[in-house]
């Protein structure tokens, strides 16, 4: 295995910030310990530490390990030391035990005998996983039916002066009770506290939202399997990949891409894709995780285009979400029909009829105009019925495309506000 070029190793970073950090580090003196065999390239880098950061690369794969504490894949030092590597400045050498030790476990995970879709290594052990988690869950959800019990009892006149510190303890209650979900739901009512004159009301809707989940979980034998489905879910059961695409409903169309929307935060990256059948109108969430600094997978498609495919949905009693298995490159599609403002809200109260618990709904809204609405703005039908559009999102390209006239908009509403994702001049497709 011979050593790449430059522009090979560059390719791999992340982002142009993590190649020129990776370029900084590309200095012999930084570095001691260098080797390479036929299964890697090895280092160690000077960090701000006492120790150095062991740096490994397995540029078969490529694969890459270092002890620093960067969140990016390849880190600067693994892109340095293979810059290193490109420029002939390392040279071969023996693996020192912590270098074969990782390769090593890297080529036994790779021979191990490949398991069918589905398929659990020791089911015997899952089994008494899930029984041991499901006693957690029980215990965290028993305890928080007793907390909301109190408050109601208490009532919750002072309950600003406590607020943030009890929910923020029940949050991490529930991480330990393995219930993420719930737990997620508990530290948005705690987002809520002291947000505007109206966070009283806000407060109580999120608690009874809380309330209704631990309620279900109560009576999950006694619910519709499709609900029972939803219920786990919200709680934080996961549905294994391999399954969905094994047992998911499959649905074949041409499915138009109404638009994305991307959250970052610290530690994950999350895209939404939000997709319409044009045949079966059926509509479909694809959603993508990334660890932070890392790349997305490309689009399938991009908004305002077709991609033909089958989606595969995961269970529920509102199934969106879905895996799309592609079955033809990506095709031109016309502009959409939309919804009148009342339409849209009826397709909403539909979606929480089936889900009560369900955050965020996909809207077409047809011949809608930008208009301001008290410090913001919203978009508004021929009827006047109008939708408020989120707070915080900047509408002025949406209004360059509209000046004034009625557009087609795609977005993805909750209880905040309208999230405009896509609009159309014309059959032209703008992303917001």
């Amino acid at each position: 295995m011979g050593p790449w070029d430059v522009e090979q190793v560059l390719g791999l970073a992340p982002d142009s910030a993590s190649a020129k950090a990776g370029q900084s580090q590309a200095r012999a003196e930084k570095w001691s310990g260098t080797g390479a065999s036929d299964r890697a390239v090895w280092g160690l880098c000077q960090g701000s530490g006492k120790a150095p950061y062991q740096t490994t690369v397995d540029p078969g794969g490529p694969a890459y390990r270092c002890s620093c504490p960067s969140r990016k894949f390849p880190c600067k030092h693994a892109l340095g030391l293979l810059l290193l590597w490109a420029t002939g400045e390392i040279q071969a050498g023996d693996e020192p035990e912590w270098v074969s030790s990782w390769v090593d476990q890297r080529a036994a995970r790779a021979e191990r005998p490949e398991r069918k879709p589905g398929e659990v290594a020791d089911p015997l052990a899952a089994q008494q996983r899930a029984s041991r988690r499901a006693d957690r869950v029980s215990a965290g959800m028993a305890e928080l039916s007793s907390w909301l019990d109190d408050q109601v009892r208490q009532g919750l006149g002072g309950f600003d002066q406590r607020a943030y510190t009890e929910l923020s303890r029940l949050a991490a209650r529930m991480v330990d009770a393995q219930a993420p979900g719930v737990a997620g739901a508990v530290r948005r009512a705690a987002g809520v506290v002291g947000r505007g004159h109206g966070w009283p009301g806000e407060l109580l809707e999120e608690l009874s939202l809380i309330h209704l989940i631990v309620s279900a979980h109560a009576r999950l034998a006694d619910l519709p399997p499709s609900l029972a489905d939803t219920v786990q879910s919200r709680i934080g059961w996961t549905v294994e990949t391999a399954r969905v695409l094994v047992e998911g409903e499959k649905v074949e169309d041409d499915w138009l891409v109404l638009g994305r929307v991307i959250e970052p935060d610290d530690r994950l990256t999350v895209r939404r894709v939000w997709l319409r059948g044009a045949t079966t109108g059926r509509l479909g969430l694809i959603l993508t995780f990334a660890a932070a600094g890392r790349p997305l997978d490309p689009l399938p498609a991009r908004p305002g285009e077709y991609v033909p495919g089958a989606l595969s949905f995961y269970p529920g009693a509102l199934p969106m979400r879905a895996l799309l298995t592609q079955t033809a490159p990506r095709l031109p599609a016309p502009k959409p029909t939309g919804f009148t403002i009342r339409q849209a809200l009826a397709s909403y109260v539909e979606s929480v009829a089936a889900d009560p618990w369900n955050e965020r709904w996909p809207l077409v809204l047809q011949d809608v105009r930008p208009a301001r609405y008290g410090e913001g703005w919203a978009l508004v039908d021929d009827a006047g019925d109008g939708l408020e559009i989120l707070p915080g999102v900047d509408p002025w390209k949406l209004l360059a495309v509209s000046a004034g006239d009625p557009v087609t908009v795609a977005g993805e509403w909750n209880r905040a506000g309208f999230r405009p994702m896509t609009c159309w001049h014309g059959d032209r497709p703008v992303i917001l």
